[in-house]
């Protein structure tokens, strides 16, 4: 095996952080830049006329709370192998969004979380960060159902039901066949492996973060002056943010994939396409694009813990 020096290992892994920031930045850069939906201008006159210093510090507030519990998450579901403290859990979750701005569906995250643990902890991290996601789906799947419901989307609805239905009995069914030696019942036997306690937390912070970011959705239609009703608003946020996380998608285009699906819902609504433009748009400033600008001081200070 090819030996490389210390010295080139060190210049390749700054080469790598140094493409990953700016990666990011360059397509968090693009869609402002590129968006012609937008007139940003227009979008700044708006924002300062309809928000005040105490609404945005607390919308502010919510995007730290959601980023948050995502930390706490991660940090419970590692608790299951190894202690690690916030800030630890902080940098693994903020850095691996960086990484995974521009891959699909954040596939980046679960590399970007792997490389703070040893090689043959890799596949453990894979594993926990799809129970991660994986609670975080179904609560989305959930609400979005309810949502369809409410909104009188019946046969949308019952659909999703049926295809959840199908894919859990055919997971059932299917658990002692196995594929390149693995199999959904070995799937099941790894899930037990970890404490209820563990999972129950993970199931309570899934909940609380999707209440933080969809109540900061509702926040800011009210901020917009949206007059609907709490229950059809929260059940229209539910419903796009179900479609949003079903398509495969990017990060750095996640407001524009919201965005046009929230405007398709909201506008039979008889909401104004640019106040569900704007709105999508302030949501991914916060919650992506402010993660991100943190998760690349993270990405600069990695060291990766040579072999």
């Amino acid at each position: 095996m090819i030996s490389i020096p210390h010295k080139s290992k060190q210049f390749l892994v700054f080469l790598i952080k140094l493409l990953i920031v700016s990666g990011a930045f360059y397509f968090i850069y693009y869609q402002f830049e590129h968006n012609t939906n937008l007139d940003w201008s227009q979008f700044q006159g708006i924002l300062l006329k309809k928000t005040t210093s105490s609404s945005l510090l607390f919308l502010l507030s919510l995007s730290i709370l959601n980023r948050l519990l995502e930390i706490i998450k991660w940090q419970n579901l590692v608790f299951s192998f190894q202690k690690i403290s916030i800030g630890e859990a902080s940098k693994q979750v903020l850095s691996s969004l960086t990484a995974g701005i521009f891959t699909p569906n954040g596939v980046g995250e679960y590399a970007g979380k792997a490389v703070y643990f040893s090689k043959e902890k890799t596949k453990k991290i894979v594993f926990l960060n799809l129970i991660c996601n994986g609670i975080q789906m179904i609560v989305t799947v959930f609400f979005g159902t309810i949502g369809l419901f409410i909104l009188g989307y019946n046969m949308w609805a019952l659909s999703i039901i049926g295809i959840s239905v199908f894919f859990i009995l055919f997971a059932i069914l299917t658990k002692k066949i196995k594929i390149k030696g693995y199999s959904t019942q070995k799937l099941f036997e790894k899930i037990n492996k970890i404490p209820k306690q563990i999972h129950q937390k993970n199931i309570v912070y899934g909940l609380m973060r999707y209440l933080v970011f969809s109540h900061q959705y509702y926040f800011l239609f009210l901020t917009f002056n949206v007059d609907l009703s709490y229950p059809i608003l929260m059940a229209t946020i539910a419903v796009v943010y179900f479609f949003a996380s079903s398509l495969p998608s990017f990060q750095f285009l996640d407001f524009a994939v919201k965005g046009s699906i929230a405007v398709y819902f909201f506008q039979k609504l008889g909401v104004n396409n640019w106040i569900v433009l704007y709105i999508s748009t302030l949501m991914w400033f916060l919650n992506v694009v402010l993660p991100v600008i943190i998760g690349s001081y993270f990405v600069f200070k990695f060291k990766p813990k040579w072999n």
